[in-house]
């Protein structure tokens, strides 16, 4: 179903070519990218911005982007929240011998609500403040999970020290919060490299592409 609908909207905006505005900067620059060939402009089948996707769309949501760095500066805070597999809102929607990447529809939309819960967390909870604006991108990985990278503008600028008294990274003590202790030390540890295992993925020429062993840094 999901391939019909598609098919019909890609010949029904090939259908429309002569209704859309082939003779802006840009679609000159199609021309030239694709075939070289400056006469052919108007020829193209050219995805319009309101089709998801398409490179006038990507460039619209860039510009929007732009114009937010003219407006406000340089955001405050980057944040990347990752799509974790082995989530039990994913795993318990699973068929037996089914894995996540069987099922992007179960991934992507418990990946959907658990973003929207972090960025209620920190827009209207304020967790680091009265939040100005804010934007994210979210992309795929090779392995067919997404991720979102977030910027955030505040109101009042937030000091490193004001970062600390809520993101830390050390590991919780397990007498204290176990499921915590569980949770960092199975998902946000780095695994062995160097000496102690030479076969690591990390390694690159004998050395831990990420460059671990790092030094401890008490404060951010």
């Amino acid at each position: 179903m999901s391939a019909e609908i598609k098919t019909e909207c890609w010949i029904f905006i090939r259908l429309n070519q002569t209704k859309l505005r082939s003779e802006e900067c840009i679609h000159l620059q199609d021309a030239v990218v694709n075939d070289g060939n400056t006469t052919s402009i108007g020829r193209l089948t050219i995805l319009p911005s309101s089709y998801a996707g398409s490179p006038r769309h990507m460039h619209e949501y860039a510009q929007d982007a732009i114009a937010y760095v003219r407006q406000y500066g340089r955001s405050d805070l980057f944040i990347t929240f990752t799509c974790n597999p082995a989530w039990d809102d994913i795993q318990n929607l699973l068929l037996p011998g089914q894995s996540p990447v069987d099922k992007h529809d179960i991934t992507l939309r418990v990946f959907r609500q658990k973003l929207k819960s972090l960025m209620d967390f920190m827009i209207k909870h304020e967790v680091f403040g009265s939040v100005r604006c804010w934007m994210y991108s979210v992309e795929w990985q090779k392995r067919g999970l997404p991720h979102a990278h977030i910027l955030i503008w505040l109101y009042d600028k937030i000091t490193s020290n004001e970062i600390d008294d809520v993101i830390c990274a050390e590991i919780p003590d397990p007498d204290v919060g176990k499921d915590l202790y569980e949770i960092v030390t199975k998902n946000m540890i780095h695994g062995l490299c160097g000496t102690l295992n030479p076969k690591s993925p990390y390694m690159i020429d004998g050395k831990c592409s990420k460059r671990y062993p790092r030094a401890l840094v008490s404060s951010t």
